[in-house]
């Protein structure tokens, strides 16, 4: 069964042992395991529904529940805490477009807002009632998860959009082929989800962002049906493919995704490098992102994630041996982990990352082979799982992405970790703060920092512990010129910093743009586009 109010299923644990337990006590102080509301009295405490019977709604309480909320800091401490005031009066279950057509008529003629539901992963607020005072519903798309067709001489692949990772995975490899797009949401978001956030896949290196994957598809949306054709490419005035990325549900529901896909990979391998500190580390994977090797993923963490992801790792004695191995050559304190991956042709991959460890050794890099890297890769979606054991400790773990051009990297990161130690000083409480780069580009990278504190267990006294730290950070990744978010879009969370990055002009372009489609201002409302 899938988690009411932590991420993923209910019967895995990945737990904090008695070494991670210390550090974290070390660093921020103890936690103190909160108390948490049950399904049933939160359930019990959300406002009847207002939406009128149909045969594709659902508007049973724990259903409402079920879709009323995302997996953001936000949205878990109002799940932990049975403050979930506001939920979707009904969910619809479409299985075909028309399906989605009829249910956009319905919640016209009853004057509800629709708020698109694929996985339900999304981290920046994208799936919360913006005005209670009206009816909402929910659309959940994933029963449209089937592959509709497969091009072998093109290589595309259409998928009806609710179709989740391992899904659409599944169905692409009985045919030889793969999409190679793996978020660490994977599992549980879907392929229309990825399309309107401008998803990010670990090993976007090689396959590339999930605008690059997106063909074409079809949008049902309030003023009509649009179709978007697939062509290699085009110079026929403006993209309308880009209208829907990055849409965040505000034009319409994609309901079909044509994706361009790739073989499956002969050869597939993830290494691990140490350097002995951050500047090394960074020049190293600047040079080779810019020599554009044939590497599917490159994924660096600053000193402090490195420390912390060996000590969580739960094998002291092994990390023992490793740190005092890495010592004797030279990578001692202020070492930084550079996981390398290849996929594809053998005759290809394997050159690549030869290539990549000898230029990893000109900067001092020292390689420790492939342990670490399949490790990392067998349980790439499983470290999320730590929020969940974490939460049950009495600590709270967030994340804020961006991306900046590579002279403002440092500088970017450096500010990031900064801001969040200062957050919470005046309550007297620390921020265990770490940063990694997540995807690198030969112009610049993601700056990716997770941030560890302590919950009181009081609601309002944590919401505004979280609130404050995401004003800090946030504020600081403008300063540093960077995105406010390079791969979890913009939902509610950082809707208020969006202007410094579009500009009143663009700004108003989009607000324009989503009036076409949508004129009575119904879908997915608040979101993206602050009020």
């Amino acid at each position: 069964m899938r988690r009411w109010n932590g991420w993923g299923d209910d019967t895995i644990d990945v737990p904090l042992g008695p070494e991670a337990l210390g550090f974290l006590g070390e660093r921020i102080g103890p936690g103190t395991a909160p108390r948490d509301a049950t399904f049933d009295a939160a359930c019990a405490a959300l406002p009847p529904g207002r939406l009128p019977p149909h045969p594709l709604v659902d508007a049973s309480a724990p259903t409402r529940l079920l879709h009323a909320l995302g997996q953001s800091l936000p949205d878990w401490l109002r799940l932990r805490h049975g403050r979930v005031h506001a939920a979707p009066d009904g969910v619809g279950y479409p299985e075909c477009s028309e399906q989605v057509r009829t249910l956009l008529a319905y919640a016209a003629a009853n004057g509800a807002d629709v708020i698109p539901y694929g996985g339900g992963t999304s981290v920046a607020g994208h799936l919360g009632v913006h005005d209670p005072s009206r009816p909402t519903l929910s659309i959940d798309m994933r029963r449209m998860r089937a592959m509709i067709s497969l091009d072998r001489e093109a290589q595309l692949a259409t998928f009806c959009a609710g179709v989740a990772g391992p899904d659409l995975e599944a169905q692409l490899r009985a045919h030889g082929y793969t999409l190679g797009h793996f978020p660490q949401s994977f599992e549980y978001s879907t392929l229309g989800g990825w399309v309107v956030t401008r998803s990010s896949g670990q090993q976007s290196l090689r396959y590339g962002r999930i605008e690059g994957l997106f063909a074409g598809g079809r949008v049902e949306t309030p003023a009509g049906t649009l179709e978007i054709p697939t062509f290699p490419a085009s110079s026929a005035g403006v993209d309308v493919r880009e209208m829907v990325l990055g849409s965040e549900g505000r034009l319409g529901i994609l309901t079909h995704a044509t994706v361009r896909i790739s073989r499956l990979p002969q050869h597939e391998a993830f290494h691990a490098v140490f350097f002995p500190d951050w500047e090394r580390a960074v020049a190293a994977v600047r040079e080779l992102a810019q020599a554009k090797l044939a590497l599917s993923m490159l994924r660096l963490s600053n000193a402090v994630e490195t420390t912390t992801m060996l000590t969580l790792a739960g094998h002291p004695r092994v990390v023992r041996l490793l740190e005092g191995w890495l010592a004797l050559r030279g990578s001692g304190n202020g070492k930084c982990m550079l996981m390398i991956g290849a996929s594809g042709e053998k005759a290809q991959a394997v050159p690549a990352i030869k290539a990549a460890l000898a230029l990893a050794r000109r900067h001092r890099g020292v390689h420790v082979g492939r342990g670490l890297g399949e490790r990392w890769r067998r349980n790439r979606f499983r470290s999320v799982y730590l929020r969940n054991a974490a939460w049950a400790h009495g600590y709270a773990i967030d994340t804020v992405e961006t991306a900046v051009d590579w002279p403002r990297v440092t500088h970017a990161m450096e500010g990031i970790e900064r801001a969040a130690a200062q957050a919470l000083q005046a309550q007297g409480e620390k921020v265990h703060a770490y940063t990694h780069l997540s995807h690198l580009y030969p112009q610049g990278a993601s700056v990716y920092s997770t941030f560890v504190f302590r919950l009181t267990g009081e609601f309002e006294a944590d919401m505004l512990r979280w609130r404050q730290l995401k004003d800090r950070v946030s504020e600081a990744i403008v300063a540093a010129g960077g995105t406010i978010s390079h791969q979890h879009g913009v939902g509610v969370d950082h809707a208020p910093w969006l202007a410094e990055e579009k500009g009143e002009l663009g700004m108003k372009a989009m607000a324009a743009l989503f009036r076409q489609f949508d004129p009575d201002g119904r879908m997915n409302p608040g979101k993206l586009l602050a009020p």
